[in-house]
């Protein structure tokens, strides 16, 4: 533990050091200043706790659903949601499902030690790969229960090389696993960790969810009438590189809605900049604007799961960088899905090309649609999973 807390310390002084340069690195670095000031002044060991922890924005609409259950079945507890990330924290800051948001304190003992005394959780949920050890292990000692959503083991990660054993012995510490899939419980139960569920993805329930609580966007629905649309979700410079070839290239139908991962005012103008063809940002757009618009480009976050109702077709971003992003906000709509090739730790990804709902490359009209309605129906056939923890907790509590 020491030699992790070493490296704990580490990464500290390396995003202190990239906030010179970075944005996001500077929000991570003063959404901490004050930190225990600003929990203190809330007086929440007073109340009964569930504290619900989840790294960035994907992660929260992943925990969300059990969140929402959660206060719904147990409504004598408080909420407490934490973020590592700011592009989760900035986003979901005043999400009214919580009576308390903050940033999560950096993993060193005595973060965790002071903010473990200030909250007092009863019962604590980390969604998927949020392994923060000194909190973990903290947490079993004070006998907090510790459940981890939606996590998918795979057979590359750490806890099951040879030179995994402490790893391995940390995840002893957490009470119970909902996992994805069989092949996540097996690798649990390979290296003796038994208390684990097999539950699905909780993200099913979430996307399932939004298709029948939509909210519009007039502005947007004006643009799309009467056109087929063609909308990337959460791209990279990688994606909108090929993105912005297409449209260029003027051999299309299509109209397009562009939601960049990155949404700062130079990527945006540089993205603007670079397209052929009547452009606007989604900030500029009125009802007179639009209507003219063959490429709307989405400057804000928050609505990317919700504007997927008027696409056709749909290209998600990160498949040439670390990793494909949310697939299913998309599915869920009926849509046939591109992607790059870097999507291969996701079980969805895989079932959808195997299914023939998703793929590199789309051109027949009749394919779409039937691509389209297999990708809808695999939504719906793995919704559940928040039930099935729900019901584990009603056991414990």
């Amino acid at each position: 533990m020491f030699l992790y807390s070493i490296f704990i310390h580490i990464y500290h002084l390396l995003i202190r050091f990239a906030s010179i340069f970075s944005e996001k690195a500077r929000l991570w670095v003063r959404g901490r200043k004050k930190i225990f000031q600003i929990i203190s002044k809330k007086n929440i060991s007073e109340e009964k706790i569930a504290w619900f922890h989840c790294s960035s924005l994907g992660e929260f609409e992943q925990g969300r659903p059990v969140m929402e259950g959660f206060r719904k079945h147990f409504p004598q507890y408080k909420i407490l949601l934490t973020f590592f990330s700011p592009s989760g924290y900035e986003v979901r800051k005043n999400f009214e499902g919580a009576d308390y948001i903050f940033y999560l304190p950096l993993d060193t003992p005595a973060n965790v030690s002071r903010f473990l005394d200030l909250t007092k959780p009863d019962i604590a949920f980390f969604i998927k790969y949020e392994f923060w050890f000194n909190y973990i292990q903290s947490l079993n000692k004070r006998g907090i229960p510790l459940f981890f959503i939606s996590v998918n083991f795979r057979k590359t990660q750490h806890f099951f090389k040879w030179y995994g054993g402490w790893f391995r012995k940390q995840l002893k510490n957490i009470t119970h696993f909902f996992v994805q899939n069989k092949e996540s419980l097996a690798l649990l139960h390979k290296i003796g960790i038994a208390q684990a569920t097999v539950s699905g993805d909780t993200r099913f329930d979430r996307v399932y969810t939004i298709t029948n609580n939509l909210k519009t966007f007039p502005l947007i629905q004006k643009f799309c009438e009467g056109s087929d649309v063609f909308i990337t979700g959460s791209s990279w410079p990688p994606d909108e590189e090929l993105l912005v070839t297409l449209i260029n290239s003027q051999k299309t139908k299509y109209k397009f809605i562009i939601a960049p991962h990155l949404v700062d005012k130079p990527h945006i103008a540089s993205l603007v900049d670079k397209i052929k063809g009547h452009v606007i940002k989604y900030s500029d757009a009125d009802k007179d604007n639009i209507k003219y618009a063959q490429i709307l480009v989405i400057d804000s976050i928050g609505i990317l799961s919700h504007v997927y109702q008027y696409g056709k077709i749909a290209y998600i971003g990160g498949g040439f960088g670390s990793s494909i992003h949310n697939i299913l906000e998309a599915a869920t709509f009926g849509m046939p899905l591109i992607f790059g090739p870097k999507y291969n730790k996701f079980i969805e990804a895989i079932e959808l090309i195997k299914a023939g709902g998703a793929f590199s490359i789309c051109n027949e009209k009749e394919f779409m649609e039937k691509a389209g309605k297999i990708a809808k129906e695999y939504v719906k056939d793995n919704i559940g999973a928040t039930e099935k923890i729900l019901e584990h907790i009603k056991a414990i509590i």
